[in-house]
């Protein structure tokens, strides 16, 4: 704080301040108050920092601002503080000139003076301003009634809460928060959001109306989404307020690890960057920043996003569908809504950024997951789909939407097939240039990821080059049933790596590679028996190329040295790349696996989204621990996302996530992905070519599986 020499108060300075009704009240109170003068632009009351003190406005006029929002003016006659004089608490807005300032200070010390030297105009200042408070709060809820429009104002004072895992529901004053009535930790793990009749809310959400409440941590896979989004944000925000130039965009996430895309840095060094805002981040997790939720109106929140060139979040808000836009902040830094947030950047532990490949950033939100060494493969193939949508000029929801309005639907499925079959093409010519070395090609993938459509795709390029593949599925080689080891539910666990007869499957391959012809195995799933000779008998001739399919395919303990190396080639599939929102927030892939698998098991498996939803985090578990540990040992890396793909999604998923019940433990992740796909215009699957690996999942797939 900046002030000027201020001039020594005079008895006719209070004159102006009306709510001492006596003059004499006014001449009393002067030996208690200190002058205070300041400039235009000077703050007089910085928020966020403790103070006891109160202000009078003798002369001049004073703005008052919260989080970078206006929240009104002050001109001479009023007064600010009077919370911070009697409770010390810290300070909630900041109080900035606009003028050249006058005031008077009354400080908590001076206040204490005042009390025991003149005790009744201590006692009748305390009245006044209690009485002015009052006024103001009932001011404030009359405003909110008329912005809420009554009717959204609670019907009752109490609302009758039930906690899971409590015996009894009891009442609680309405508006009460969430966190207030959770505990902070369940079994070790910090609570990071409420789950409020199954749905996901941010912890300092009000509590409305009678509800089901339940405390959801960042072991459940909504609750680490809410942290890393969280940690994202409070990063975009820390590299505003350092370089509000920079252009900073969420880009690939694999587990708790995220690939930022930096533009225009000004510095060269991206080690220095990561340390400027790891620094500025550790500061505003200490100041326990907070994390708000506002709704703007289109009219605002374009012009915005325009005037800051923010493209991608104003073309998402000139698709959307609605009058107003839920937008995120802790600062300065507005990003589009995903979902609910921590209330507070102190509960962001252990996230660090540090430089990564490709002129990018490194954030990690836990020790877990792929080091930067395993994500620059990753990195390397995102830049390469990042340049071909920016070439296309859609990078983003709002810009794909756009395009689909003009009337660009049928060219955008083409090009995104085109650009999956040159992809194929050149990993089949790769083979062949390699085939007198290359005799396995090893393919893995999680789940969902188009693997049996993009196996079908390679072997017809293969054919094209000359190359006859053969083809062996690893689900041929479990063990009997009752062999399978067992997980720590006491349930037979068929993806570790010991439900395999790897001796066998090592057997059959070292003799196909030596020009035996070998009658392979086949596993009978309704009896669990393995069946080592049951399946088609395979030669290896000089033309043919064997493919193995299964989870464990990079995993260099499946063959067991039997098999020599540069006769093995490794191919990693999955959507990789996604649309953002804006550069806080994309689509994740692991949405979209699930969104493909919730389509295809409901109308080709009968397994509605409830259960598909449910089964999803043990299938993760499996994909963590069996195939991305082993992603570094791909030789190649093949990205099966398609751009349009969302939108077509949405015709089936659409009605199959609405079948979800509202009291069902799927429901958070069920209203959530609504929300996500509500942001893309729908398309039919008309135009959708029969060999598209999104036939895989819609049906109507030129191939036979």
């Amino acid at each position: 704080m900046i002030m000027q020499t201020p001039p020594v108060l005079q008895p006719e300075d209070l004159d102006i301040l009306t709510v001492f009704a006596d003059t004499e009240d006014r001449h009393q109170l002067l030996p208690y108050l200190d002058p205070i003068a300041l400039e235009p632009d000077e703050v007089l009351i910085q928020e966020g920092t403790e103070g006891d003190e109160m202000y009078f406005i003798l002369r001049g006029q004073a703005q008052i601002c919260r989080a970078g929002l206006q929240l009104g003016s002050i001109a001479a006659g009023y007064h600010v503080g009077e919370l911070g004089l009697i409770t010390g608490r810290v300070r909630r807005a900041s109080v900035k000139a606009v003028t050249d300032l006058f005031t008077a200070r009354l400080t908590r010390e001076s206040f204490s003076r005042l009390k025991s030297e003149k005790p009744a105009l201590a006692l009748k200042l305390t009245e006044i301003l209690i009485s002015l408070l009052g006024l103001q709060l009932t001011d404030m809820t009359d405003s909110f009634g008329r912005l809420s429009q009554e009717r959204s104002l609670p019907r009752r004072l109490n609302v009758t809460i039930q906690i899971a895992g409590q015996p009894h529901p009891f009442e609680v004053p309405t508006g009460t928060q969430a966190q207030t009535l959770l505990p902070k930790e369940v079994d070790g793990c910090p609570v990071v959001a409420a789950l409020v009749n199954h749905k996901c809310v941010s912890l300092n959400t009000p509590m409305m109306s009678d509800a089901y409440l339940e405390p959801l941590t960042v072991a459940h896979w909504e609750g680490e989404r809410i942290f890393r989004h969280s940690a994202a944000l409070l990063l975009l925000e820390a590299a505003h307020r350092l370089y509000p130039g920079i252009k900073l965009s969420m880009a690939l996430s694999v587990g708790s690890t995220q690939w930022i895309r930096v533009e225009n840095s000004p510095t060269e060094s991206t080690v220095v960057l990561a340390q400027a805002i790891q620094g500025m981040m550790e500061e505003m997790i200490r100041q326990k920043k907070s994390f708000r939720h506002e709704w703007w109106a289109l009219e605002e929140a374009i012009p915005f996003f325009s005037e800051n060139d923010r493209r991608e979040a104003a073309a998402l808000a000139q698709t959307y569908r609605n009058s107003r836009i839920s937008l995120v902040s802790c600062g300065e830094f507005y990003a589009v809504s995903s979902g609910p947030l921590l209330p507070h950047a102190g509960y962001l532990r252990k996230i660090h950024v540090q430089a990564g490949s490709q002129g990018g950033l490194i954030l990690t939100t836990s020790s877990e997951g792929p080091s930067a060494d395993d994500l620059a493969s990753y990195a390397h193939l995102m830049q390469d789909n990042i340049r071909w949508l920016e070439s296309m000029k859609i990078a983003s929801i709002g810009e794909f939407n756009r395009a689909c309005i003009n009337g660009e639907v049928s060219q955008l499925i083409r090009v995104a097939e085109g650009f999956h079959e040159k992809r194929i093409s050149q990993i089949a010519d790769r083979i062949g240039e390699e085939r007198e070395q290359i005799r396995i090609i090893c393919i893995a993938g999680p789940s969902s990821s188009g693997k049996t459509t993009f196996i079908k795709r390679l072997s017809v390029q293969l054919q094209v080059n000359g190359l006859r593949p053969l083809n062996i599925s690893l689900d041929d080689y479990y063990v009997n049933r009752e062999e399978t080891p067992l997980d720590q539910n006491g349930e037979y666990d068929y993806e570790c790596l010991e439900a395999l007869n790897t001796d066998l499957l090592s057997e059959h391959l070292s003799r196909l590679l030596a020009g035996e012809e070998v009658a392979t195995a086949h596993y009978d799933f309704p009896k669990g028996l393995s069946m080592p000779e049951g399946g088609p008998r395979l030669k290896l001739g000089s033309d043919n190329i064997l493919l193995l399919e299964g989870i464990h395919g990079l995993n260099p303990k499946l063959l067991k040295n039997q098999v020599p190396e540069d006769q093995l080639f490794r191919i990693f599939i999955q959507p990789m790349a996604s649309l953002s929102l804006d550069e806080h927030s994309r689509v994740n892939p692991s949405d979209l696996r699930l969104l493909r698998r919730i389509v295809r098991d409901r109308h080709s498996r009968a397994t509605n989204a409830a259960d598909s939803i449910l089964r999803w985090p043990s299938v993760r578990e499996g994909e963590h621990k069996h195939i991305f540990p082993f992603v570094s040992q791909a030789d190649l890396i093949f990205d099966t996302s398609l751009i349009y793909e969302l939108s077509v999604l949405k015709v089936y998923a659409e009605r199959y996530l609405l079948e979800v019940p509202h009291d069902h433990p799927a429901y958070a992740t069920a209203y959530r992905l609504q929300k996500l796909i509500g942001l893309f215009v729908a398309l039919y699957p008309d135009h959708v070519p029969p060999t598209s690996i999104l036939r895989e999942f819609i049906g109507n797939s030129g191939f036979d599986y």
